[in-house]
């Protein structure tokens, strides 16, 4: 429905919390960024260089109090600039929207057990 919120059309619960992900490309290196938000599905990060639409990535990160790393095969399917004002001072980061292809080792367990567990939010 054309006006509905947009956190209402989504499948999957979302995790806001910024953390660091290493991205790895067999096409551009070893970079790092910010993790916006995660969900089962995919994954929101900032970084300074974004990567071409349908550049596939294997990236590796621990969501927050979580001693356990996770690994995914991902695809850029969105791209994304915002503009923001700190103060007076106009600013922007740029970022890109993967989608998960998928889970290496037991990530995918892991980031379901993440998702479906107690946790208390500040």
């Amino acid at each position: 429905m054309i006006g509905q919120d947009a956190a209402e059309q989504r499948i999957s619960m979302r995790f806001d919390k910024a953390f660091q992900v290493d991205v790895f490309s067999e096409l551009f290196g070893r970079m790092m960024a910010v993790a916006r938000n995660i969900s089962s599905g995919g994954i929101g990060l900032e970084m300074q260089d974004p990567l071409p639409m349908g550049s596939v990535v294997t990236i590796r990160f621990q969501l927050p109090g979580d001693n356990t790393a996770l690994s995914a095969r991902a695809e850029v399917k969105h791209q994304y600039c915002f503009n923001y004002n700190v103060g007076d001072q106009a600013a922007s980061t740029r970022g890109i929207g993967l989608r998960f292809l998928e889970f290496l080792e037991d990530s995918e367990e892991h980031l379901q057990q993440s998702f479906t567990r107690r946790r208390n939010i500040h």
